[in-house]
């Protein structure tokens, strides 16, 4: 199983660092040899693919964020690791659709934001691996995120992206798909006319030709760790004793 990491985004919203966004401090973790070191935010996405159960995981970085290959390119435990380029900040979609050459029509795939850190750690285990499955989290201001509706029996039923008055509170923090969905929508996304910048303006597209996806109400604490704010919410949440 395939997790891929968009890590390609320029971080504006917590700038200036003298270092990629992904790679900033946040709690810490221990060595094998007792010592602690500091833990990059980036980290927290990859244990949670582990424990998901992907077994390689593709960064995708921009051409200045070399140092992300510095801190990864020596492996993660038994994970293999990948780098792929994005030339230029385009999107969401371009960023996942830049890993496509390595994905199995057959294989799972992972896909979360290098700049979350959410709970359980073991969510993405829930999420079904012969659809597009998201998973959801109730965070207070879903407006800042791609809010998504289901029917009650966890169809989804449209992901509202950054709407000011959306339906629902639950928001998508990660989302898993066989490898055949991932290209279905790479296709959908190269159409003329296309090219969409949000995931969720793309999916909605795809819905509304008779595919089907699902949103599994596992998350339970959710934080954006790109700006201040959400910065200084990690450090409480990670001081309340969660790792």
């Amino acid at each position: 199983m395939w997790g891929i990491i968009p890590a390609a985004g320029n971080g504006t919203r917590i700038q200036p660092l003298a270092f990629s966004k992904e790679l900033l401090p946040v709690g810490s973790r221990m060595e094998a040899d007792g010592s602690e070191r500091p833990k990059a935010v980036s980290e927290y996405l990859v244990e949670r693919m582990v424990a998901g159960g992907a077994t390689k995981v593709c960064f995708v970085i921009s051409p200045t964020k070399s140092d992300i290959v510095r801190y990864f390119g020596g492996g993660i435990g038994k994970v293999d690791t990948a780098f792929v380029v994005q030339p230029q900040a385009a999107g969401l979609c371009d960023a996942i659709f830049r890993a496509c050459p390595l994905i199995a029509p057959d294989e799972p795939v992972l896909v979360g934001l290098p700049d979350t850190i959410w709970f359980p750690l073991d969510a993405l285990k829930l999420l079904p691996d012969d659809r597009l499955s998201f998973l959801l989290f109730p965070v207070e201001r879903p407006e800042l995120f791609d809010a998504v509706v289901t029917d009650e029996a966890g169809r989804v039923e449209e992901v509202q992206v950054k709407r000011a008055e959306a339906r629902t509170n639950w928001v998508w923090g990660a989302f898993k798909m066989p490898g055949h969905v991932l290209h279905d929508l790479c296709r959908l996304w190269r159409e003329p006319g296309r090219g969409d910048e949000y995931f969720g303006t793309l999916v909605n597209a795809w819905l509304s030709l008779g595919n089907e996806a699902v949103g599994v109400r596992a998350g339970e604490s959710y934080v954006d760790v790109g700006t201040l704010g959400g910065y200084r919410s990690a450090i409480s949440l990670l001081a309340g004793g969660a790792t």
